[in-house]
């Protein structure tokens, strides 16, 4: 392994719009610094595959799941390889490749809820990363801590204490990704954190759906309708939004027939599209009025910061409900909101070649802390 301070993070989130790569720089003290991110489109079908995966009552055959592992390994090796290429540093300057891969399920409480046999599965196979880019790769980051007891995610509230803690005020990070979740940074305590429920991963696929478009540009689609208070209050009924901390979710969970099932009448497209953007700011507001009503500042990050609909219902809703709570976006904070859970797998790679752990037990509920991850060398 390379003798360096340089790693380089990859993510495909539950949205899978694309592949989120970071080169991150780290000091003697641990702490990174983005070098370069961007972020590298999918093969159009290869992307439809693991969309339709992602659904409740998806299957797929022993082999299909073979050269899906592998293709997917493929395409994350070739973002690697860009995003060196576009930042003009040489694979052999990286110690490491941390590669969260394309999430498929997510049962930390097993299939039928009882906790018999938790399981979170990544696909996109890291023997491959390794081979294809030359750098050593750390992989499968979540099993370890489902294993111990703990639901696996979220994964970088550590990275967020570290980078945006402030002892004057209270603050939340909030990542706006396919399911939206909260780090809960008290001025003074222990960190916290937890998914909401769904985000941009409903909207985005509701708008495919309707639209032909991929995503809501600008909240457009959503601006074009009105929420449905009614259809509202039944998505809201959803058990799962009423278990306590420490909590997660996925696609797997929230997806298009989901909300299908939860439909009555002919209500428009473009109201269920701003009723689904109802239900994000719905969620995260209650979500962080019962667990820590003192917050001072939310700083969002993720595909959803660039939905200004969304972040102005957010900012409206937060504000009001929380006592002027102010939204910002992390580029307030001098962290590009489209990179910093990239720069997380970069920073959980660095934690497991150095044996640090990459867990928060009172974030994931798991026995204890672990060194998360498995390594491949180059």
């Amino acid at each position: 392994m390379a003798d360096a301070d340089l790693y380089l993070g990859l993510i495909s989130g539950t949205s899978a719009d694309g592949i989120d790569a970071a080169i991150v720089r780290f000091d003697d003290a641990h702490r990174p610094a983005l070098v370069f991110g961007g972020t590298y489109g999918w093969d159009p079908a290869l992307r439809a595959r693991l969309v339709a995966l992602g659904q409740e009552d998806a299957r797929l055959g022993l082999d299909d799941f073979g050269e899906l592992d592998v293709a997917v390994g493929r395409a994350f090796a070739d973002a690697a390889l860009h995003a060196l290429a576009d930042a003009g540093i040489a694979t052999g300057a990286v110690a490491a490749i941390g590669s969260h891969g394309q999430t498929l399920r997510h049962r930390p409480r097993g299939r039928r809820g009882d906790g018999e046999l938790p399981f979170t599965l990544q696909i996109g196979d890291p023997g491959t990363i390794a081979e294809r880019t030359g750098i050593a790769t750390v992989a499968d980051f979540r099993r370890r801590d489902v294993a111990a007891g703990g639901h696996g995610a979220p994964l970088l509230p550590a990275l967020h204490a570290a980078l945006l803690h402030d002892a004057g005020e209270d603050r939340a990070v909030l990542n706006l990704g396919g399911i939206a979740n909260l780090t809960l940074l008290p001025a003074r305590g222990a960190v916290r954190g937890f998914d909401t429920g769904p985000a941009n991963g409903l909207m985005d696929a509701w708008c495919l759906a309707h639209t032909g478009e991929a995503f809501d540009r600008d909240g457009a689609f959503a601006r074009s309708g009105r929420a449905d208070d009614d259809l509202l209050a039944r998505l809201l009924d959803e058990p799962w939004f009423d278990l306590p901390p420490p909590k997660s979710t996925g696609r797997d969970q929230f997806h298009v027939e989901w909300v299908r099932d939860h439909l009555a009448g002919d209500l428009a497209p473009c109201d269920v599209q701003a009723t689904l953007l109802a239900l994000t700011v719905r969620t995260v507001t209650a979500a962080l009025g019962a667990t820590q009503a003192s917050t001072r500042r939310v700083i969002a990050c993720g595909g959803g910061v660039h939905n200004p609909a969304l972040m102005e219902a957010l900012g409206d809703a937060l504000s009001a409900s929380l006592a002027g709570c102010v939204l910002d976006s992390s580029a307030a904070h001098g962290l590009d909101p489209d990179h910093v859970e990239s720069m997380g797998f970069a920073w959980l790679a660095h934690a497991h070649v150095h044996g640090l752990p990459g867990n928060l037990p009172d974030v994931t509920g798991a026995a204890g802390p672990r060194v998360l991850g498995g390594l491949y060398p180059a």
